[in-house]
């Protein structure tokens, strides 16, 4: 895979090195020929130069890229960059980071940006994702801000546990598509069980998020239970005696 990286600071080089150990084709555009000796990084591509301008990216080849990555910390160039890879050069997949959270909700399909990836909104996530057991946290926005990634761990009491993931009835726009347990992670089936502990990631709209959270949490039991109760009595009325 081709990816092309905007910016060759702290973010980007970090992106990029994880990249080049997974054996994809890297380029990194950066306006500081400096960063190129500092980077410490072997095997990537550099071209030094403004990336918000069309000539730039042009040099680039940006429309052989697979990916581009806007990893600068001036919003404005992100959402540039993102923009002219999708207009321009007809680029597939767009991520920007997202520096100032204030702008996070220019950072969709209407500036070219297919993932946005606002930094301490992750770091606050992963933050929550490590202490709030039993609370459906997002991880990631996905898709120009329509759908998201989020993370439920099963606590120990919870309702659910013991039920097949074919047998709960999720929200319609909500996908279970991984579970980790003891530290690996197990593709979902329909008959694979629910364990405390286990934690679960969905691909969801955003509008779904409420109704994946009300279904996990703790008021779902005692709502379920109540059904139960009143359609037992409902049932008892209806065979009573005639005498």
């Amino acid at each position: 895979m081709k990816v092309v990286i905007v910016g060759a600071g702290s973010v980007g080089s970090s992106i990029a090195r994880e990249l080049l150990a997974h054996k994809h084709e890297i380029m990194l555009i950066d306006l500081k020929p400096e960063v190129i000796g500092r980077s410490g990084l072997r095997g990537a591509r550099w071209l030094v130069g403004d990336a918000c301008e069309l000539s730039t990216l042009q040099e680039a080849k940006l429309e052989g890229a697979d990916v581009v990555v806007s990893a600068t910390g001036d919003d404005k160039v992100n959402l540039v960059v993102s923009l002219l890879a999708k207009t321009e050069f007809g680029v597939g997949r767009t991520v920007g980071r997202v520096n100032n959270p204030k702008n996070d909700w220019m950072f969709n399909d209407s500036w070219g940006v297919d993932v946005a990836v606002n930094t301490p909104q992750l770091m606050t996530a992963l933050v929550e994702e490590a202490v709030e057991i039993g609370d459906l946290v997002r991880l990631l926005t996905l898709q120009t801000g329509v759908s998201s990634l989020v993370e439920f761990t099963v606590p120990h009491d919870s309702h659910i546990i013991g039920s097949t993931v074919g047998g709960i009835e999720w929200p319609e726009d909500a996908t279970l598509v991984a579970i980790l347990r003891d530290h690996a992670p197990i593709t979902p089936s329909r008959d694979d069980v629910i364990d405390g502990g286990d934690e679960l990631f969905f691909v969801t709209t955003i509008a779904a998020e409420d109704g994946l959270r009300g279904l996990l949490s703790p008021s779902a039991a005692d709502h379920g239970s109540v059904d139960v109760e009143e359609e037992f009595s409902d049932q008892s009325d209806d065979d009573g005696f005639d005498g």
